[in-house]
């Protein structure tokens, strides 16, 4: 698989693939197995500022394009996409350990389907907008540094790159360090279909040395970041001297209400689908299980039942479900939370500490579902992004809200009711950017993105599409 990565160890700047400004490299591991896949080249401020560079050149020619030019373009994207799947479910498996079945038919898809999306609402976008005597323009933002995270790589790439391009805004993509390899296959992807020089460059590199450098550069005039709470809170320390707009999607610790008219077997799988999808490496995850507490006990036994079927495991080998974490430092610290939550007086259900029974490498977690979980435990207040479930009873709707909204986090949710305008209700009174009934999955055109601590901005659809755009106004306007 090595020859696939032919590209890893150099940068893609002003439509080439060139050399860095150093020879420092980082190994690039398998999850499942521990060994090196490959390795990366790692970048400097030079390498950052000679891609700015390379945007900031092209911008003023590739913002003129018109709709009818970024639409050919989005089409041959797609095309070239389509080609490349089978290489980026394979990469996508080996660098991050989504199994084989998750990778091809949600990992990458993902991505197409936000290209798919992008082109869409490019048709019919409202560049301008007249109002009276004043006409309002949306003009791409300029120059874009993104920098994406490892959990979902191509969901969190395409669906910045996307709108960037339809928008006519010229990035800098800063990928996670961790699963980088999908990152070169994008950057392959877009030469092919004749991406302009200069309107897409690609760097690697860690926060301190490349992320922090684009955060804060005068040339750069919009981040959108995704990743944790606390690696946002830098971007936006770094960027503040510089007054750029600065999109953030970033952690989660969702709640899953059941109210008492749901329907439990259908809740509990939803409640264990939700959780445990990407071994719960996903920053929207419904990890609060809310159940009424006359209801806790029969609720926690289908729990358990629908626990039973995530078969944890080599994640090449057909009818895995859950493959291990990323990163060792990922394994650690979903294991110190676990052992927390024990030490807090929690009880695991299901699940533990330690590898699932028959594996003895690879950074893999045994499903968890606590119970005598209270919302003021670590497990209840804490981002784990591993594959653990907190069960959390009340006593009134109210209560259930209350328990919902006692986070710092805002990003997701879950209602699960028999009564959709009892559940749509619930839902409105939970603070967050997203809320799923019933089961409900995510809606590409609909905006993604949270409330406090979760993030400031809007991606996915139309929403994405703002995010990348600034508002003129022109007044005093005669129509001819």
């Amino acid at each position: 698989m090595t020859e696939l990565y032919a590209n890893a160890k150099n940068f893609y700047i002003d439509g080439k693939w060139v050399a860095p400004s150093t020879d420092t490299v980082l190994d690039v591991l398998n999850p499942a197995t521990e060994e090196v896949i490959t390795q990366i080249a790692m970048g400097t401020k030079e390498d950052a500022d000679t891609a700015v560079a390379a945007a900031k050149a092209a911008f003023p020619s590739w913002s003129a394009t018109s709709r009818e030019e970024r639409l050919s373009l989005l089409e041959k994207i797609v095309d070239v996409y389509k080609r490349r799947m089978g290489d980026l479910s394979a990469t996508v498996t080996a660098e991050m350990g989504a199994p084989n079945a998750l990778a091809s038919k949600a990992q990458v898809p993902a991505g197409l389907g936000h290209l798919m999306t992008a082109i869409e609402v490019l048709k019919n976008y409202e560049f301008e907008q007249v109002k009276g005597t004043t006409v309002l323009l949306r003009e791409p933002v300029g120059v874009c540094a993104m920098i994406t995270p490892w959990n979902w790589p191509l969901n969190q790439i395409w669906c910045k790159v996307a709108p960037a391009l339809a928008t006519g805004c010229t990035m800098v993509l800063k990928p996670s360090e961790v699963a980088p390899l999908d990152a070169v296959i994008v950057a392959e992807i877009l030469h092919e279909a004749g991406v302009p020089s200069g309107v897409f460059n690609l760097v690697h590199g860690d926060g301190p040395s490349v992320g922090s450098v684009l955060s804060a550069h005068p040339d750069i005039d919009m981040v959108s970041f995704t990743g944790s709470t606390r690696a946002g809170i830098l971007v936006s320390k770094n960027a503040a001297d510089t007054v750029k707009r600065v999109s953030l999607e970033l952690g989660g610790k969702s709640a899953n209400i059941v109210l008492p008219d749901a329907d439990l077997e259908a809740a509990a799988q939803v409640a264990a689908g939700a959780c445990f999808t990407n071994s719960g490496q996903s920053c929207n995850a419904p990890t609060r299980l809310l159940v009424h507490e006359d209801q806790h006990d029969e609720l926690v036994e289908l729990i358990k039942g629908a626990t039973a079927t995530y078969a944890t495991g080599d994640p090449q080998t057909k009818g895995t479900v859950l493959g291990p974490l990323v990163s060792k430092t990922q394994f650690d610290r979903v294991q110190a939370l676990i052992q927390a939550g024990l030490d807090e007086g929690a009880e695991a259900a299901v699940g533990g500490l330690g590898l699932p029974e028959g594996l003895d490498k690879g950074y893999f977690v045994r499903p968890t579902v606590f119970t005598g979980v209270t919302p003021d435990m670590r497990i209840a207040q804490e981002e784990i992004f591993g594959p653990v479930l907190s069960v959390i009873k009340y006593s009134s709707e109210e209560e259930a809200i209350q328990i919902a909204n006692d986070s710092e986090y805002g990003l997701g949710g879950a209602v699960q009711s028999s009564d959709p305008a009892r559940a749509f209700k619930v839902a409105s009174k939970i603070r967050t950017g997203m809320v799923g009934l019933n089961g409900a999955g995510l809606d590409p055109t609909a905006p993604f993105g949270g409330y406090k601590k979760s993030g400031n901005g809007r991606e996915w659809g139309e929403f994405g599409f703002d995010e990348f755009t600034e508002v003129k106004a022109v007044m005093g306007y005669q129509p001819a």
